[in-house]
């Protein structure tokens, strides 16, 4: 999740903390302190609150955290004088008051490839990441066949493709006729074998614009 706030950016999934266009190279701790005060904004955060998030079961003085708070209002363009982001409570803590949107991730493109997997008169939709094939209950692509493993294979979507490896399964993974040994490729009609059941993939198109579905 990203969100701005002022001329910066923070992007809590990748741990980086942009201003202006540019990365502010700051420590854990600096991060730890201006999730804690965004995550709580309005609400004041008290000096108390803090201690106990940023440095859990350990003494430091009070004299560390204005360091440390000095050190944000640095890397977030702030002043203590004439404060727009951070506001410092005498006596009690701190609370962020700058305005705080999140950024939504960039929209799917209006054309894209959805990938699927036949098994007889079932059609499965397959997710982003992986997708474990097996005779498991929770495999995303569940085979009631005593020859297929609890988890056979994965199938991993990425952007644009898919690819098939197995699970070190007792009988091996089949792909277009041949045994397979590392992670392959999937293509359009690729024939997939996993004990005696066969499983073909599909990539179908579809356009946003107009819902229709071509294979």
């Amino acid at each position: 999740m990203s969100q701005r706030f002022g001329d910066c950016v923070l992007d809590r999934d990748r741990r980086e903390l942009v201003r202006a266009g540019l990365i502010v190279h700051c420590g854990p701790k600096l991060l730890a302190l201006l999730e804690l005060l965004l995550d709580a904004a309005p609400r004041a955060v008290t000096k108390d609150e803090i201690h106990k998030e940023i440095w859990p079961g350990t003494f430091v003085s009070d004299a560390t955290l204005t360091s440390l708070l000095a050190e944000l209002r640095t890397a977030i363009g702030d002043d203590a004088k004439a404060p727009r982001l951070v506001r410092t409570i005498h006596g009690y803590g701190y609370a962020f008051i700058g305005e705080i949107s999140d950024l939504q991730p960039a929209r799917p493109p209006l054309t894209h490839s959805m990938f699927r997997i036949v098994i007889g008169e079932r059609d499965i939709a397959l997710a982003r990441g992986e997708n474990i094939v097996g005779r498991a209950p929770d495999a995303a692509v569940f085979v009631d066949d005593s020859g297929v493993s609890r988890h056979h294979a994965c199938i991993t979507v990425a952007d644009g493709s898919a690819t098939i490896e197995d699970l070190k399964s007792k009988n091996g993974t089949m792909l277009d006729g041949q045994l397979i040994g590392q992670p392959m490729p999937l293509t359009h009609g690729s024939l997939i074998v996993v004990g005696a059941t066969a499983l073909r993939f599909r990539i179908l198109t579809t356009s946003t614009t107009t819902e229709t579905i071509s294979s």
